[in-house]
């Protein structure tokens, strides 16, 4: 259920992006009545219409998370704080100036903020972040929870790559499509690579 609620404002910036490239007259004039004050010239063309729409729904979508977690009590993770950080600084960049590149490059920095932070606090702190997530819930050798930490970090290094690759290399809305279903794919199949990998070495519970 978490990965369904971490990955909605992807959805909707999804949805809205296909949507308003399906109707950019519509998404030209609705950008610029609502984004005209916060755009440079004030004015948004139909071709950079789609993205700045999307962009703004991401923004509101990850704003509206953290209220949600807040309203219900619940604690707010440290990467949802990143993410809204970097959506908000990176949209806006894109919003004012009518650029999609700067908003391309939101996964990325994620993925490698992520990477990095597991990697500093296994060889900085020798605090094994994976093991820190999962450890009450399964009881591994610690060389394999470094195993494991370090195939994160390097799926996250190789992940914000990709990102990179497609948003630059292809068109926007291949990239758009990349975003959603490459990016869950691939979270997918990690994971359960991992699963395969940990089911191999766990532990017998000696619990009486």
């Amino acid at each position: 259920m978490k990965i369904l609620f971490d990955f909605l404002p992807i959805a909707l910036f999804f949805g809205m992006f296909k949507y308003a490239e399906g109707h950019k007259d519509w998404a030209a004039s609705t950008a610029t009545d609502w984004l005209g004050f916060m755009v440079s010239g004030g004015v948004v063309g139909p071709a950079e219409a789609p993205m700045l729409l999307a962009t703004v729904v991401v923004i509101v979508a990850t704003f509206a998370q953290i209220l949600w977690l807040k309203l219900r009590g619940k604690k707010v993770d440290a990467m949802l704080w990143v993410s809204l950080g970097l959506v908000t600084m990176l949209g806006s960049a894109t919003i004012y100036f009518h650029s999609e590149s700067f908003i391309k490059w939101k996964p990325t920095v994620l993925y490698w903020v992520m990477g990095g932070a597991l990697l500093f606090g296994q060889l900085v702190l020798k605090k094994n972040g994976i093991k820190s997530l999962m450890g009450a819930q399964m009881n591994l050798p610690d060389a394999v929870w470094r195993t494991v930490n370090f195939s994160w970090v390097v799926f996250f290094a190789v992940m914000g790559c990709v990102n990179l690759w497609v948003a630059f290399n292809f068109s926007t809305d291949t990239w758009v499509n990349f975003k959603l279903f490459g990016g869950l794919g691939l979270m997918l199949v990690f994971v359960l690579a991992q699963a395969v990998y940990l089911n191999k070495h766990l532990k017998p519970d000696t619990t009486p």
